[in-house]
Order: structure tokens, then sequence, then C-alpha cells
């Protein structure tokens, strides 16, 4: 087992547990105070808690469809009905999805509860679970409604990974890829406990000096400016880590047209995408005036015009004011190389 600790300047902190079998020390990072555990989970999820106090069980629907202020709504008043007090838990068992929508109701919920993530995805365990970010979508765009509100403890069973379809590991993969440029050098040269754990680290160090993103936070949205587009065009039929995927080599692609970085690293952007299985081209029938107009209304967006977060001789740094001229260069680029 592999503790991990993330610390900030106030003085709070959540203990990160990562390893097989994680999922049994549940009860030991209930808060003591709480008398009932709510779990937020979903049909199917491979995992049984034992929380060592009273606990129900709430249901949400699978899919991006149900990521919803109504399922947000309708979970507070399931907790109502139960009882749920301010000194009671919310233990949020699945993978990014559900820590989301668990972590952002108990984050409202008589204005805040404790909310525990038991993450059953390598998606939940190296991102989504970590570092407070809640959110729910609109029809406008991904995650822009939600709050920072950091969980009490986030458990990382391993264990769990080897039940994941091919489909969800890859939605992962996709995510852990852009970890490689945040400071993880050859991430796939670790075992699976240790780069979960590497991820888990790097993310952490970052949430801790800028919680709620107002400066180098924003580095963990690498390849997203794009795949947030991505996702809304296609009506979510791309996963999450699969449009990072497509965002990433986007990026990099973006990155050499301004003189940022060479055409060698381009390519490791796609050697290293390619070699998690992942897709590196646009979907075929992706409008990229569409694409532009959703990546206009990105949650980095300020007055600056169009931001991303792209690579250059210091590394990932976030860039506004990009020309919007150079992202369609881009995305010709990307067509030509298909």
């Amino acid at each position: 087992m592999i503790e991990l600790l993330l610390d900030f300047p106030d003085g709070r902190s959540c203990p990160v547990l990562v390893g097989s079998g994680a999922s049994a020390e549940l009860a030991s990072q209930i808060p003591d105070r709480a008398r009932r555990v709510a779990v937020v989970t979903q049909e199917g999820i491979p995992v049984q808690v034992e929380t060592d106090r009273e606990t129900q069980v709430f249901l949400i629907g699978q899919g991006e469809k149900y990521k919803t202020m109504s399922t947000v709504e309708e979970l507070c008043s399931q907790f109502a009905n139960w009882g749920l007090t301010r000194n009671d838990v919310v233990v949020g068992v699945g993978g990014g999805l559900v820590t989301d929508v668990a972590g952002f109701a108990a984050s409202v919920y008589h204005r805040g509860i404790d909310v525990v993530h038991v993450a059953t995805t390598l998606l939940g365990q190296i991102d989504a679970a970590i570092g407070g970010k809640t959110g729910v979508n609109l029809a406008q765009g991904k995650n822009l409604v939600g709050t920072y509100w950091q969980p009490s403890a986030v458990i990382c069973d391993t264990a769990l990974l080897g039940s994941l379809p091919e489909r969800e590991w890859k939605c992962g993969l996709g995510e852990l890829a852009k970890y490689h440029w945040l400071g993880g050098g050859t991430l796939d040269a670790l075992a699976l406990d240790e780069r979960v754990a590497a991820c888990v680290r790097i993310k952490a160090q970052i949430v801790a000096s800028d919680e709620r993103e107002s400066g180098q936070r924003a580095l963990l949205n690498y390849g997203h400016t794009l795949a947030h587009a991505l996702e809304v065009d296609g009506d979510h039929k791309l996963r999450h880590g699969e449009a990072v995927a497509i965002g990433l080599v986007y990026a990099a692609e973006l990155a050499l047209l301004m003189g940022r970085i060479d055409a060698a690293e381009v390519e490791e952007h796609r050697r290293v995408v390619q070699g998690y299985g992942l897709e590196t081209g646009l979907p075929q029938d992706c409008d990229i005036d569409r694409l532009m107009g959703l990546m206009g209304r990105d949650k980095k967006v300020l007055e600056s015009g169009y931001t991303f977060v792209l690579l250059g001789e210091a590394g990932v740094e976030v860039v506004r004011g990009v020309d919007p001229t150079l992202m369609r260069q881009a995305f010709d680029s990307m067509r030509s190389t298909a």
C-alpha cells in the first residue's frame, strides 16, 4: 500500500491510499463524528464497501447525460429524506462521473459535508477523484457548474482496474498520457501501483499550490481545451480520455505552428498517445466551426480570447490570446497526417 498526503497551506490535508485491496481501508477513513454514510454509486460498479456505520446506497444513472444539476438535486432530496446531517459523510464509489456528482452534492448539501472517494477507474484514480474539483454539465459545455470541495480521503484500489472494460481503461490512459509532460517522464516504465501514485503525486503537488485554479492548476488541463469541445460536439460519443488524447496531439500541433516546440516533439506526443493504443486523429464527422465556438466557451477563456495550455521551452504553461488562424491550421495539420 502506498500512502500519500495532499497538504494545503491552511493546514488541511487529504490522505490518498493507493494499492491492491485499498478499498478495505474505507472504514478507517470515515470521520469519527459521522453516524451515517451515504454511498453514491452506479449499477454494476464492482466493489462493495464496508463502512462500520449506518449506510444507505444511492444510485445515479450511467453516462454523461446524468451528470446534471437535476441528478444533484435528486441526490440531495434523497439525503434529506433519509435524515443525513451535516456531521455525516458521503462516499462516492465509482469513476469520474460518480466522484464529480457525489462531491458536488456533498459540497452543497447543508452547505457542505464530508466526502470520501473510492475511485474504481483509472481516470478516477489519477485525476477526477484527486484535488477537490466537482462539477456537472450544461448543454453549453462540460463541467460549467461546480465547486471546489476537498475530500476527507481518497482510496485508489488498483485491484479494481483489472475488471475495467477496454474502452474504460483506455479512457484513463488518455488522461495518464498528459502527465508525461507534467513531470511524469516515462510513466509507462513503472508498475501499475507506482504509475498511479506518480500521477497522484504530480496532481497533489500542483493542487496544493493552487487549489482554485488561479494559476498553476490550469496546467492540469493540458489537452483539455479541444477535448471538452470534442465531447460536446460529438454528444459524448468520445470518452473523456479518448478526447484528451486527441487534444494532446492538437495542442502539440498548435505549439509547433506558434514556434514553441519542434516537429520532433509533436512526434513524441503521437508516440506516447499511440503507445497507449489511443487515436491521434480527429473524428471524421467533427465540425471545425462548431469546435472553434465550443473552445471559445472553455472555462479558461477570460477577456484575452482563446486560451490553451501549451508546451514550450519552459514546459507547459497557459497561453492566452491564441490566433484563431493558427488554430484552424492546426486542425488542417491533424487531418493531413491522419
